[in-house]
């Protein structure tokens, strides 16, 4: 009898046990968006918001429904997701290198760091008269301006988690006989994939960002184009629908990420994800 009343007190103090399921989990995320939404409807509806500057939910939701219907919407939002994907790709991939080897070799950071760091402070908006006067008005331009933006976070995060590996792990390294491979292979990048994943996050969030910079700037299709065009003619519930659809698409992508770093560090202990 005590053995089973000890078994319950061990299971009461679960993490786990005390959580509420998932379902009271989502309905507490979307408690305030809906709260704020409802009290904006009621606000639009007796006059004391402007429908011209804040369009009403119902009619941003009547607008995404033409939109959807159309195809307009649809085709906008493949050709933008394959420019912040490639963008970051492009970006990210070479962020991860270039981290690693700085991370690496001190020889390394001395040569690049500066250089980046230097590149890293000159804004998007700065470069993108000279982008579009070097590759045009084409995807090529768009592509490099995003990849600027997802290069910088998994550059640093990869550089930090490197230089962030405890050195005691490097002498216990050393007692096993690991040659200068297997440490790498072994304890660097492993040790490192925290750092790398949340730069990754980073990345995917800058991509998109800049791929709003990208579109309202310089183009002829796309959801940032879809938006300049709208604000053109006044068409304020076409640019909140832009406006929704870039949140959806980050928070998907933030959330596949994340997904993945559940699954990746489940091994680290202090990881509580």
């Amino acid at each position: 009898m005590r053995k089973e009343n000890g078994l319950n007190g061990e299971a009461a103090l679960r993490p786990d046990a005390r959580e509420p399921g998932r379902l009271a989990q989502a309905g507490l995320a979307l408690l305030l968006p809906l709260a704020l939404l409802l009290l904006w409807q009621l606000m639009g509806h007796y006059g004391l918001l402007s429908e011209m500057l804040f369009p009403t939910p119902y009619t941003i939701a009547r607008s995404f429904l033409d939109l959807a219907s159309s195809g307009e919407l649809w085709s906008n939002f493949r050709i933008s997701l394959v420019r912040a994907m490639s963008g970051f790709l492009l970006g990210g991939s070479l962020g991860l290198v270039f981290g690693i080897l700085v991370g690496l070799f001190r020889r390394t950071e001395k040569l690049l760091d500066p250089t980046f760091q230097m590149i890293r402070m000159i804004p998007s908006l700065a470069v993108v008269p000279l982008f579009i006067l070097w590759f045009g008005i084409g995807e090529e331009s768009k592509v490099l301006l995003i990849a600027k933006g997802a290069f910088f976070p998994l550059y640093i995060n990869t550089f930090m988690g490197i230089r962030g590996v405890d050195n005691k792990l490097f002498e216990v390294s050393r007692v096993l006989g690991f040659g200068r491979w297997k440490q790498i292979t072994r304890l660097v990048l492993p040790a490192a994939v925290p750092n790398i994943l949340l730069g990754t996050r980073l990345s995917v969030g800058l991509s998109w960002l800049g791929l709003v910079v990208a579109e309202l700037i310089a183009s002829t299709s796309g959801i940032g184009y879809m938006m300049s065009d709208a604000r053109q003619f006044a068409d304020t519930p076409v640019v909140f629908v832009g406006i929704v659809v870039f949140a959806a698409a980050g928070l998907v992508t933030d959330y596949l990420i994340r997904y993945t770093e559940r699954r990746l560090l489940r091994w680290k202990d202090s990881y509580q994800g």
